[in-house]
């Protein structure tokens, strides 16, 4: 499916990429998470935090984790980034019914243009990327909110297409 021949408002576009490094827990092992994505992504780091108390003590609004939600062209640049540690190689269970899909780099060392550091050690992060059509801010607007239409929303076979012809990444069940 060729989408130069579509209509406008069928093309498939890059809404958001974003990375998250869990670290589990406040303290040394969520300064090194942080360390790692200012050095990633070059941008403000927003520190995630639980949201409600669990059953073994863990107290509402802990740190956990941090990540940083990339848009525009620097999403596009960190997607090719991000692919290219992940070998340009997905699994069709990686997308969801909506087209989005999410991978993960094993070791932040295998992204390129990233140095070791002596002092982190490895760790792994995880990369959510967002796919929308224009139109689909009717759902998040403040004033009369409407939901997509069928026909609008993407599915997972275009989403796997788009990611095919746009990045060149295989998408195959084979490991």
């Amino acid at each position: 499916m060729e989408q130069a021949a579509l209509n406008p408002m069928r093309m498939i576009r890059l809404a958001k990429v974003t990375l998250n490094m869990g670290a589990g827990e406040a303290g040394p092992k969520l300064d090194k998470a942080k360390k790692i994505m200012a050095a990633i992504a070059q941008r403000k780091i927003v520190v995630t935090t639980t949201h409600k108390r669990n059953t073994f003590g863990g107290a509402k609004n802990k740190p956990i984790g941090a990540m940083v939600t990339l848009r525009g062209k620097d999403a596009h640049e960190m997607l090719t980034r991000m692919l290219k540690a992940a070998e340009n190689r997905l699994r069709p269970s990686q997308f969801d019914k909506s087209g989005n899909f999410s991978f993960g780099v094993a070791e932040y060392i295998d992204i390129p243009g990233v140095r070791y550091d002596p002092d982190v050690g490895i760790m792994g992060l995880d990369i959510a990327v967002t796919l929308e059509r224009p139109g689909f801010r009717v759902r998040k607007r403040m004033i009369r909110p409407k939901p997509i239409g069928a026909r609008q929303r993407i599915t997972k076979e275009e989403a796997i297409e788009w990611v095919r012809e746009t990045c060149g990444v295989t998408v195959s069940d084979e490991e």
